[in-house]
Formats: structure tokens, sequence, C-alpha cells
């Protein structure tokens, strides 16, 4: 039974790695499908295969009405990181669980394999303060950062998260960003408070490594 309970105009940490700690992106294909699942998937009707889809005129799914924002999202070569909002009853689950499937479906069937892909039921928390929700954004939009060892070289200069969709102008903005960049001047104020927020978070990690590394031993 999961403890959080999702409600709508609230926000949620979600995140999640692939089993046995196990790459969940071998290329950049892999990649990119991540990312269209995250946009098509996001719909309150079935939408079908992605592959189908894809033959469709524009190459989108039809749009019903979204079952959540996406606040901010980072992907690592491991694992993954969302901010979402809930627009819907049930929309988290609703979503989660068409791309949870509709992704592991496409994995196993690409590489052969089978069995379960993700690491159990994602992870939620709530976001129940404003001051968790910005360290929180910095956390995701920097994830890559944090994990670069993690990550190989040619995920470098992909999309692996929502952080240039807020210090730069896009055509076509994926994420809901305003509840953040609006508590700040401009985007490159932001930055700058990312960037010096990226000492502490990286610091904390290094504590924590040091303290499991000696309940280990």
């Amino acid at each position: 039974m999961r403890k959080t309970v999702f409600a709508k105009q609230e926000f949620y940490h979600i995140y999640n790695r692939g089993v046995d700690k196990r790459s969940i992106f071998t290329n950049s294909n892999d990649l990119f499908r991540f990312l269209k699942s995250m946009n098509d998937f996001n719909v309150q009707d079935p939408i079908g295969s992605l592959y189908e889809n894809s033959f469709r005129l524009g190459s989108r799914a039809p749009k019903s009405g979204k079952l959540v924002n996406f606040i901010a999202y980072g992907l690592n070569q491991n694992h993954y990181h969302f901010i979402l909002e809930p627009l819907v009853d049930n929309g988290i689950q609703k979503f989660m669980h068409k791309l949870s499937t509709g992704y592991t479906n496409y994995f196993n069937e690409k590489y052969k394999r089978s069995g379960s892909f993700f690491q159990g039921k994602y992870k939620a928390i709530h976001i129940n303060s404003n001051e968790y929700l910005l360290h929180l954004s910095v956390y995701i939009n920097l994830n890559f950062k944090i994990h670069k060892k993690l990550n190989k070289k040619w995920m470098e200069k992909l999309p692996i998260s929502s952080f240039r969709e807020y210090i730069e102008k896009t055509a076509r903005p994926f994420c809901k960003k305003e509840i953040i960049l609006e508590q700040f001047n401009n985007p490159k104020e932001y930055k700058s408070f990312c960037e010096s927020t990226l000492p502490d978070i990286l610091k904390r990690k290094e504590v924590e490594k040091e303290l499991k590394n000696m309940l280990i031993e």
C-alpha cells in the first residue's frame, strides 16, 4: 500500500531506477524514446503503441487533456527524477503506469529480455514546502552534474534534464516552470541560485556516502 496520497494542485518528487541498478538508456535512441514517452503517455485517453502513433499526422498522439504537469525532470544512466503536479484524480498513478509499462515493453522487446525493468514501484514524496520545492528543482535540474560519473559521454549533449529549458527560451516548452521561475527576477538569477546551491548538495551527498560506508564497515 502506497503511503503517499496524491492531491491535485500539490507537487511530488517521483523517482526510480533500473532493476539491479542496470542502465535504463543504452544509447541515444533509448533516451529519446523515454522522452517521447514522457510526452505522449501524458494523456487521459489510451493511445496504444507509440510506434503506431508515429505514423499519424504530425507524429503526435491526440491530446485529450494531460494527466500531470511536469515541473522538472532529470534523467541519468540508471535512474530518473521528476517533479509532477497531478491535474486529475489519480493522474500520477495513471501516467506512471503508462510510462513504466510502455517503456518496459519497448526495452524488453528491443533487447530480447523479459521481466521487471524498473526496481519495484516508483518512489513518491510529497513536496510540502516552497523551500523544499526550490532546492529539489536544483537537485533534479542539475542531477547530471551530481551523478556525472554514472553517465556516458554520449549523454552530455542530450536533453537529460529540464535545466536548459529553465535558463533559455524554448519554442515548445515541456515543463510548467512558473511556480519556480516566478520567485526570481529572471532565468539568469535562477541559474545563479542553482550554481550557488549545488556545492551544498554535493557536500551533503558526500557526507551521506561516508556515513553509509561507516555503517557497512
